[in-house]
């Protein structure tokens, strides 16, 4: 909504939780205030990288003004610091849309988190929301931008104090590009000694590779204005990789790997690429892109080149500059071109080197990374099924046997021998699964199973039938594998074998007539062994938490009819497997054997098949009970 004034001046209200963003940043992250020069400049060598591009088919647009730089001017008497380009500038829409609003998802989530920290709140918060501009009312008062459009005769003005809303007007400017004025709250001061702004530039931005000057009397050249990936290997220090990690990610910590290569052969390239040491907030987001810039010739090209990196490896940050490839051509077709697919190609293969010999040599590294970033590597077992071998030479499980994490390799080498299969149980969360009765008799029976947590595991399992041979198994389906197994393994009771058979014998025909219209089948199970029962998927039907996925999703209309698996050792479904056998059908059986069915329901996290049913049979049975127990 907007608003105009007398003098042409228009005021916006900020985008819904802006305001409260805004105070958050500005009252709440004390730590590395600096860091908003950091981010200015950033802003500005890209809007220059833009512009250089735009140049290639349009070079009217820089024909006034061919030399790309970044100029910081102070004013002492205003107490204002300024940090001018000639960049590609806004249009009074850009403006708007970039300032005024917060174009990511992740609002929600970084107010929350912003505000939950409060005064210990971590100003890496604002690099993984793409906040930056916002740092700066950590130290002014009130933010000018002036900003002419590349092209364009306009210019506008934004001006905002950052309490609520901005406006923006009209304004006058020679030359294209953006000046963005500070108006520094009195504390601030510091910022306008040329000392301490060198010393933040050569700390933050000294690999940018647009001239940055510090306007005075004698106009000073601070940076080295170099591209950083053109240099050796071993004239860049670990600061210098992890400055440029954090300008062109516009985050705040460590790069967990660092992969600087420069390629020759048939194609040439140089790759500068970085996995981060922290997982972004919008990690899953669907419109979530992955943050490598493709340059050609150190000419930058884009941002948004979906064929560059494949989506599994999206968290990916850094740089890509081919000689081969053509400036001349467009977004559209360079995405299509075959250079840019061999690049792809060779990114792939080269993170994944890089990452398996992590996990060889610092396996507790390579965890934290895992932690983080595994569940959108398997993506790719789904997505791209020509690296499935690459994904599980490094993926990482976790089971029901070990505290630490394993490779499906080392599972293989602990399966028992009589073991044909690789057992997996997936759900929401490891604390919730290893509860799951259908686990009892693995457990009980020392065999390994698979927990998988992450939404992905639900994809992969339902199209990927093995690894080296050897066929996954859900432990929610019915195994006639695990029957033979636990009978291996278990020592054969047969003393009153056979009048244990007959009561079972009547206990499942009660089951199997009451419960006809709802079950697929009623069987014998041994896959339990403290729980009274539990529902397992037929042999050959799909996983049942993939089948429940699919109905939350609306691609199922109707769930497949379950197995009731009942333990006829456990002390219920022996007093039922009693009474049915001196009673028969008996009417008050019908209660038991409809509760029976709903927890085992309840215990897959479904609801009861009739919420009022089952509370009216739950109460006829707890009255029962006590009136047993006062006669």
């Amino acid at each position: 909504m907007n608003k105009k004034t007398d003098t042409n001046e228009e005021k916006y209200n900020f985008q819904a939780e802006v305001s409260k963003l805004l105070h958050i940043v500005a009252n709440s992250l004390y730590s590395d205030k600096e860091v908003f020069l950091r981010e200015l400049i950033s802003n500005s060598s890209d809007a220059c990288d833009k512009l250089r591009y735009e140049s290639v088919t349009k070079p009217e647009l820089i024909s006034e003004d061919p030399k790309f730089s970044i100029q910081i001017e102070t004013d002492e008497k205003n107490g204002t610091l300024t940090v001018t380009d000639n960049g590609i500038g806004m249009t009074k829409i850009e403006l708007t849309e970039n300032l005024g609003t917060i174009a990511k998802s992740g609002t929600s989530a970084f107010v929350k988190e912003a505000s939950e920290k409060g005064q210990d709140s971590d100003v890496s918060l604002i690099g993984q929301f793409g906040v930056g501009f916002y740092a700066t009312f950590m130290v002014s008062k009130k933010v000018d931008v002036i900003s002419k459009k590349a092209g364009s005769n306009e210019a506008w003005k934004w001006s905002s104090d950052g309490l609520g809303n901005f406006t923006i007007l009209n304004s006058e400017r020679d030359i294209r590009g953006t000046s963005v004025t500070l108006h520094l709250k009195k504390e601030e001061k510091k910022f306008l000694d040329k000392s301490h702004i060198t010393e933040i530039i050569k700390k933050y931005s000294d690999h940018i590779g647009v001239p940055i000057i510090i306007k005075g009397e004698k106009d000073e050249e601070i940076n080295s204005a170099s591209a950083l990936w053109t240099r050796q290997k071993t004239d860049i220090s670990k600061d210098q990789y992890k400055e440029f990690y954090n300008h062109v990610g516009h985050g705040f910590d460590e790069p967990w790997l660092t992969l600087h290569s420069k390629v020759e052969g048939k194609i040439e390239y140089t790759l500068l690429l970085f996995i981060p040491s922290a997982k972004p907030f919008d990690l899953f987001d669907p419109a979530r892109k992955h943050n490598v810039k493709l340059y050609v010739k150190k000419v930058f090209v884009t941002d948004e080149m979906p064929g560059l990196v494949p989506p599994y490896l999206r968290f990916l940050k850094g740089i890509v500059d081919s000689e081969d490839l053509n400036l001349n051509i467009s977004r559209e077709v360079l995405q299509s071109s075959p250079l840019v697919s061999k690049i792809r190609k060779d990114i792939v293969k080269r993170v994944f080197k890089e990452i398996k010999k992590k996990s060889t040599k610092q396996p507790d590294e390579f965890i934290s990374f895992w932690k983080n970033f595994g569940a959108v590597v398997k993506e790719g077992l789904y997505e791209e099924p020509e690296m499935r071998e690459e994904i599980f030479n490094v993926a990482k499980f976790r089971t029901t046997d070990k505290s630490e994490w394993t490779t499906l390799t080392d599972y293989l080498t602990r399966k028992k021998e009589s073991q044909k299969e690789i057992f997996y149980i997936t759900g929401e969360n490891e604390d919730t699964i290893i509860k799951s009765p259908q686990l009892e008799a693995f457990i009980s029976n020392n065999i390994e199973v698979l927990l998988l947590t992450e939404s992905i595991d639900n994809f992969w399992t339902n199209i990927i039938t093995d690894y080296n041979g050897t066929k996954f198994k859900s432990v929610t389906q019915s195994s006639e594998e695990l029957n033979s197994i636990i009978e291996e393994n278990s020592e054969k009771d047969t003393k009153n074998e056979d009048k244990t058979n007959e009561k079972n014998d009547s206990l499942l025909a009660l089951l199997k007539l009451n419960l006809k219209d709802q079950v697929k089948d009623v069987r014998i199970s041994k896959r339990l062994v403290e729980s009274p029962v539990c529902l397992v998927a037929d042999e050959n039907s799909m996983d049942m938490n993939v089948e429940k996925l699919l109905q939350q999703q609306g691609r199922l209309n109707e769930a497949s009819k379950k197995i009731l698996e009942i333990n006829p050792k456990h002390e219920l479904l022996k007093v039922i497997a009693k009474i049915s056998k001196e009673k028969g059908a008996a009417k008050s059986l019908e209660d038991a054997s409809f509760l029976l069915l709903d927890q085992a329901r309840i215990l897959e996290g479904e609801p009861p098949l009739d919420a009022q049913l089952f509370a009216k049979r739950l109460s006829r049975a707890m009255l029962s009970g006590i009136e047993i127990k006062e006669s």
